[in-house]
């Protein structure tokens, strides 16, 4: 294919298009509604899993910056042997949601996303909104108490009710930031969530 030609310049704008709906991280992830603006799909699947499963978008998206700052393909850092040695790592925790392959095998049966990845933001979120509806059933969380239900996203709804986290000061500490940042995350939506549904992403377009 030549330089210049009709066909050239459609597969340059197809290249262009794709770098732009890459998976990287967003530019500024203390702000939930320059996320949104930035990841303009991102909103819709999130306000698709409240509308599913009844996990409020700021709890969700909360969890979501804790577990992997938004990082498409985040995994937990390698062990080290002998204090240098990259060593295993210690789960198999994966993708935005930092979800474990028994768990997220369990999700799809679930909730009948046999094709849902780890990587992907949509399933993803779905996901974190399908753990927390399932604390709600099993634990008696509270659907907007992010403190907890980061509690038992952490530990499991078992580990949970058993108090696992009473034994764990740092993990008290993380959920209270988490709580704190959904708190935060809440009151930057009511900001601009009638734009965000007004705007309709890039596919609104056609």
């Amino acid at each position: 294919m030549k330089p210049g030609t009709p066909g050239a310049l459609a597969v340059l704008c197809c290249a262009a298009l794709l770098a732009g709906c890459a998976t990287g991280p967003p530019s500024n992830p203390d702000n939930l509604c320059e996320i949104f603006r930035e990841k303009d799909d991102w909103y819709e699947s999130a306000a698709d899993s409240r509308a599913e499963w009844g996990s409020p978008i700021s709890v969700m998206m909360a969890i979501m910056h804790q577990e992997s700052r938004f990082v498409a393909k985040a995994k937990p850092p390698r062990r080290k042997i002998l204090g240098f040695i990259p060593g295993p790592r210690p789960s198999s925790a994966f993708g935005y949601s930092q979800a474990k392959k028994t768990t997220w095998a369990e999700y799809k049966r679930s909730a009948g996303r046999y094709g849902a990845d780890r990587d992907d933001f949509d399933d993803a979120i779905d996901f974190i909104g399908w753990y927390n509806a399932q604390s709600h059933r099993r634990s008696g969380i509270s659907r907007k108490d992010a403190y907890r239900l980061y509690l038992a996203y952490h530990e499991g709804q078992g580990g949970y009710n058993r108090g696992s986290y009473q034994k764990k000061p740092w993990l008290l500490k993380v959920a209270r930031k988490v709580e704190r940042r959904a708190a935060t995350y809440r009151s930057q939506l009511l900001s601009c969530e009638e734009e965000l549904k007004d705007d309709g992403g890039f596919f609104s377009w056609f």
